[in-house]
């Protein structure tokens, strides 16, 4: 899989997703939020012909417009989305304890709302894998600076791939604009990274995308749980063998 990290960077998006299909030996699963680079991949990926499992995590707070998307997704790319929601019990226990917005009332509260609707789904969602495909770019975020293009996950065994992390939000933009891609109409109104809804604002002219989620915390800390190890940091995954 060395070789395959390294030939990565030289390839175009497309030829990425069939270099990563042809690599990979089992499940490919391609996770999507419906945000701007996840709409590209599932352009990428319908037009390279590949065989991916489609997933997505329903935390049962997102936005109206998110789940308008996700059928407009399907009905354009004739495709089926698998959803993915929180076991039921958590979501009632948490609530019951925490009250219905508890995360606002602090860092523990928060990360246990993202667990129980997005990290332990997620954990459904990529068992028996042996690939997943995330939207993650290099430049979103700090934190996401030294992610790499091809990794082994350790916490979900299974090789964690990023094609599309050497593109900017400016590149990914004028791609869905000039092959029509779906996109959130969120972002034309100053949602650049889009969440659950409570925990997502719009940001200020300066603010990197990122700022607008879960803003009432420490910007080195904003990550829900899908791309962190256990101590909270971004995972920098070893190179695969």
């Amino acid at each position: 899989m060395s070789a395959l990290e390294q030939s990565l960077p030289q390839l175009k998006p497309v030829e990425r997703l069939k270099a990563i299909r042809a690599a990979v030996t089992g499940d490919l699963v391609f996770t999507t939020s419906f945000g701007l680079e996840d709409q590209v991949l599932t352009h990428l990926i319908a037009e390279s012909g590949i065989v991916v499992n489609f997933a997505t995590l329903d935390t049962g707070r997102l936005f109206p417009e998110t789940y308008a998307l996700w059928r407009e997704t399907e009905a354009r790319y004739g495709l089926r989305i698998a959803a993915y929601f929180p076991r039921h019990e958590a979501v009632e226990d948490y609530v019951a304890d925490q009250g219905i917005d508890g995360f606002y009332t602090s860092l523990d509260a928060r990360k246990a709302c993202c667990h129980i609707r997005k990290v332990e789904p997620l954990k459904r969602v990529l068992k028996g894998a042996a690939g997943w495909i995330t939207g993650l770019r290099a430049d979103q975020s700090a934190t996401r600076g030294e992610t790499p293009f091809a990794a082994w996950d350790e916490g979900y065994q299974l090789t964690k791939f990023n094609p599309l992390l050497d593109w900017s939000r400016v590149q990914a933009a004028h791609f869905a604009e000039t092959h029509r891609v779906p996109v959130s109409p969120l972002h034309a109104k100053g949602f650049l990274s889009i969440g659950c809804a409570p925990c997502t604002r719009t940001i200020a002219p300066g603010e990197p995308e990122r700022a607008g989620r879960w803003w009432w915390e420490d910007e080195a800390k904003k990550e829900c749980g899908l791309h962190v190890g256990p101590d909270g940091r971004l995972i920098r995954a070893e190179a695969s063998a």
